[in-house]
């Protein structure tokens, strides 16, 4: 099984593809699985590195809170773990926040940079009642049955994984959005036009990061990269084969 040390911490991943290397970064709850299909657009051309963070899909729990620092800390444990100086990065949701903080502060480990339905802090969330489509329904069953096949933790572990992912999401992250203004990196910022995350909210994101492309997906939600998995992944690919 393609597991490594990760600072210590039993973690599971894969590699696939071939290219210049390209780092995935799966959202919250979530495991790699929730951006297999997408990335199928990308292995052609990239090669693709999957980690699972801690609590995530095969990767074990630590039993410590959940805290952002702490994730781009972690993802960096597995960058040097794999002996990669930089990437291209692609990250979802918490894996979008994780990729904004990486080429903020850590710009030299960044090529490039896809953030999809990240938010800069708690306020970004839609709020208000939104009936969810069957699309997002779907998705959403696929995530949580995918967690109980794969969690080695076991299908009873789900509550307290959870439990301390609200904590996270109702305190974090704090990303003020002028600290964005020093990101070197190209970065293009996507989400869908019924996406938890506002569309204001993603307007602010990419205006706050220089010379940010936007992409607002049309008749998708926040899971997008599930919904609309070829259509995200050809345009994650096109826009990291345009060149400056």
């Amino acid at each position: 099984m393609p597991y490594l040390d990760v600072s210590g911490h039993r973690s599971y991943h894969e590699i696939t593809g071939a290219g210049e290397p390209l780092l995935l970064l799966h959202g919250g709850f979530c495991s790699i699985e929730t951006m297999r299909a997408m990335s199928g657009e990308l292995t052609p051309s990239y090669l693709v590195h999957a980690p699972e963070r801690a609590a995530h899909g095969r990767t074990p729990d630590h039993g410590r809170a959940f805290d952002y620092g702490a994730m781009v800390d972690e993802t960096l444990a597995y960058l040097d773990a794999v002996g990669l100086s930089d990437a291209h990065v692609v990250g979802f949701s918490d894996g979008a926040i994780i990729g904004l903080l990486l080429a903020r502060d850590h710009p030299g480990r960044v090529r490039s940079l896809v953030t999809i339905s990240g938010n800069l802090d708690p306020s970004g969330f839609v709020t208000g009642d939104r009936t969810p489509s069957a699309a997002w329904q779907a998705a959403s069953a696929q995530i949580d049955r995918e967690y109980d096949e794969l969690s080695p933790d076991g299908p009873e572990h789900a509550p307290v994984v959870t439990e301390r992912l609200m904590a996270l999401w109702t305190q974090q992250p704090q990303i003020v959005p002028a600290s964005l203004a020093g990101v070197t990196a190209r970065t293009l910022v996507m989400a869908g036009d019924r996406d938890s995350i506002s569309t204001e909210h993603t307007l602010t994101i990419a205006s706050a990061v220089p010379d940010a492309q936007l992409c607002i997906v049309p008749g998708a939600s926040h899971l997008l990269v599930v919904e609309r998995p070829g259509l995200v992944g050809r345009i994650v690919h096109d826009f990291l084969q345009e060149r400056p």
